[in-house]
């Protein structure tokens, strides 16, 4: 199949693999997806939900959306005997997959936190940054005349600006729930979500991924009449949490960072350690391919051979080598102790893609001798913050869930006193 309507290559899609013709289908990924994802990645993960919501029973319509330049997002609603699910797909022009997910059913939607209050605050939309990578963006007030403190919210990957995951929008419930408490924010999509093609240039690399729009963003919140221009913080969570301190470093306007599950373990370390974890939560064949595929890729990105002209197709994640190059000379825990500014790190106990063990003892280490870091374990959150029981698994994300609200309380009391009062090291 080349080219086509990118609904009818969708729709063709659902058919293989109800079909379960996975290698057709893989027949079909573009380079990126296919550094990442394999026939038997999509069979387990399919096989997975047949077991458990029933045999497929109706193929409902496509739904279009534009996604990234040159893409469009295609949702395929499936029916199954005891439940359904939502086939996502980012087709390009000609008829390659860039992106493809099971989702939750379209009927999963997103609710306001219990401790947001709608009419303390108000919403707008805004562009980030300028020129042909600006993106879109949401600016969260109190309302009132402040001046109220500001952060700017920045996630991992190529998320969206509510860091969707399956009905969840954890920060939309952060913006909600700040705003709520008197803290201005601004959220936005990252460009290598609404400009999908920026993250696998040549030359791409974490320092382009973050900082032209979270500056931008710092800059835009501190313009704002109600906005104390001298309180505007950065917010980071997993990569985000790993690149705040390198954007509260490149501008002295950033008056503090607040870190939720950054990430400290080298990145190949880490993404072997989290598919060893998923393999012993689902053993088999699959799982066994995906560890060493996994383990290959990340000697790989850390190996002394590793050069500009590595092909991207044979590193984690896609990514160009570019980017772990950059990567390898940033050390974000170095780059937070010589901050400056006041600083919060909070991690969850039940977090299995950032750790206590790890991640956080790196933090605990670099910042034992800061002036004013606050360093907080939240026992019952998972990667997201959200509250649970027992080993943390990917299929949490699937039911509506919300951003702990002692996480949201802590974060927003923090805000509120950083930068006024005289620094104090608090930690537990």
């Amino acid at each position: 199949m080349t080219g086509g309507d990118p609904a009818a290559v969708a729709v063709t899609v659902v058919g293989l693999v109800g079909g379960r013709r996975f290698a057709d289908v893989e027949a079909l990924f573009a380079p990126r997806l296919r550094a990442v994802a394999s026939a038997e990645t999509l069979r387990v993960g399919w096989e997975g939900e047949i077991a458990r919501i029933g045999p497929v029973s109706a193929i409902g319509g496509p739904v279009s959306e534009p996604a990234q330049a040159g893409l469009v997002r295609v949702r395929v609603p499936v029916t199954c005997e005891r439940g359904g699910l939502t086939v996502v797909m980012s087709v390009d022009d000609a008829g390659l997959l860039h992106g493809l997910r099971l989702a939750p059913p379209a009927g999963a939607t997103w609710e306001p936190p219990p401790y947001a209050a709608p009419k303390r605050f108000g919403e707008r939309e805004v562009t980030v940054g300028s020129g042909p990578l600006a993106v879109p963006g949401t600016m969260t007030l109190p309302k009132g005349r402040g001046p109220w403190p500001g952060v700017v919210l920045l996630g991992s990957g190529p998320c969206d600006r509510d860091l969707t995951t399956g009905p969840n929008k954890p920060f939309k419930d952060l913006a909600w729930g700040l705003a709520s408490s008197g803290v201005a924010v601004v959220r936005f999509d990252k460009v290598t979500h609404t400009h999908g093609h920026a993250g696998s240039e040549p030359g791409f690399t974490m320092a382009e991924e973050y900082l032209p729009h979270a500056l931008a963003a710092v800059h835009l919140l501190r313009q704002q009449r109600t906005v104390d221009a001298g309180r505007v913080f950065v917010l980071g969570h997993s990569g985000g949490g790993k690149a705040a301190p390198r954007v509260a470093a490149a501008d002295p306007a950033v008056a503090g960072v607040v870190c939720l599950a950054g990430d400290t373990v080298p990145l190949g370390q880490a993404a072997v350690r989290v598919v060893r974890y998923l393999a012993e939560l689902d053993p088999g064949p699959a799982t066994a391919a995906a560890v060493e595929s996994v383990t290959r890729q990340a000697a790989l990105v850390e190996s002394p051979g590793l050069s500009p002209s590595t092909p991207s197709a044979d590193l984690l994640f896609g990514w160009p080598a570019s980017y772990w190059l950059d990567l390898r000379g940033y050390d974000p825990v170095a780059t937070a102790a010589a901050l400056a500014k006041p600083m919060l790190v909070l991690q969850g106990g039940r977090d299995y893609q950032v750790t206590v063990a790890d991640d956080l003892a790196r933090w605990r280490a670099a910042l034992a001798r800061h002036p004013d870091a606050t360093i907080r374990v939240h026992d019952a959150d998972d990667h997201m913050f959200f509250r649970g029981e027992g080993p943390s698994k990917p299929s949490a994300y699937e039911s509506p869930q919300h951003v702990d609200p002692a996480v949201v309380a802590d974060i927003a009391g923090w805000l509120s006193r950083a930068g006024r009062c005289p620094p104090a090291r608090r930690s537990s």
